[in-house]
Order: C-alpha cells, then structure tokens, then sequence
C-alpha cells in the first residue's frame, strides 16, 4: 500500500510554496499536518480560507479551540487533538480544560453548550440532539453562531480525515491520554 509522506517544499506547486511562505511568517513553521494539505493548492487555500473565515466569527479562541478538541477527540486524531491542546492552552484554558472538554464537558455553561452541541454534531453526523441546539439557544447563542459551529466542526473532520488517511508524524506534544 503507497503511504503518503510530508511533502517538501519543492514537491508541492508554486501555489502552495506562496501559502507555506505565508504560513511560515505567521506561524514560524508549516506545520506537517498543512504541508500534506498542500500537495493540492485548491485544497490547502480552502480550508485555510475557510477556517481563517470562521476565526472571525460568534466564538473566540477557548470556544473555537474547545470545539476542535471534542471533535478531535470522536475522530481519534492524535494530530489534531495534540496540535488543539497547545492552542488551548494559548488560548488560556487549562490542560484539565481541554482534558474535560476532550471528555464532552466544560464547567462554564456558555462553553458547556458549545462542547455539547459540536459533540452531538460530530457523533450524529449532523443530526445533533434536540436538547443540545435547545442549551445553546439558551446561552444566547443564534442561527448565525450554529452555522459557524457546523463550519467549525466541519473544518476539524477535515483535518481529522486527512491525519487519518496519511498518518503524517505529529510535530506537537502528545496530547495527555484520557483516563
């Protein structure tokens, strides 16, 4: 069976050189995970423009963070799940934070009916529980702040998908496991 590898930079087109370089000055690194992306300019600009989108949206860095690590979490990915809980911690939540929201459960209940919601999406396919869009309505959150969600949990099964189809090496810590 072929296995994918990382691409280097001169194995991949001018298109996706032109994002690595950008990706490098914003980020210091083309994380493994992008790099692999980039064999297809189309779909490295995507998702970069589609999630770059949605980081300006209704959720902020914890809440964006917390939906990658639940989603993560149901899809087994160790890159993104390892990669999410640096950024996490960044964001200021606490390593017990991702650790709980891993586990479908956050104390503050803003966050609460956010993890809940993107666990039940992920799970169900799209098909959340209705007593889980009923809790995030009534945290304040609107249509608008669904449909990021869905994108945002969309975005994340992407990546999960590629790391689970590639098996690239995790170039972040090891997220902790769960007990």
């Amino acid at each position: 069976m072929k296995t994918i590898k990382v691409p280097a930079f001169e194995q991949v087109s001018p298109e996706s050189q032109v994002l690595f370089e950008q990706m490098k000055k914003r980020i210091g690194k083309v994380p493994n995970l992008y790099a692999t992306i980039g064999y297809s300019a189309h779909a490295l600009k995507a998702f970069l423009d589609f999630e770059g989108e949605l980081n300006h949206g209704a959720f902020n860095g914890k809440q964006r963070e917390a939906i990658a690590l639940v989603v993560s979490e149901i899809n087994h990915c160790e890159y993104c799940l390892a990669g999410h809980t640096l950024a996490a911690i960044k964001n200021g939540l606490s390593q017990a934070d991702t650790i709980d929201i891993r586990k479908g459960v956050a104390a503050d209940p803003k966050l609460d009916a956010i993890v809940k919601l993107a666990k039940s999406v992920t799970e169900t396919k799209g098909h959340p529980e209705g007593q889980y869009l009923e809790a995030f309505y009534n945290e304040g959150f609107d249509e608008a702040a669904l449909m990021e969600l869905i994108g945002l949990v969309t975005v994340r099964v992407f990546t999960n998908y590629v790391f689970a189809t590639s098996k690239i090496p995790v170039d972040f810590p090891a997220a902790p496991e769960l007990n």
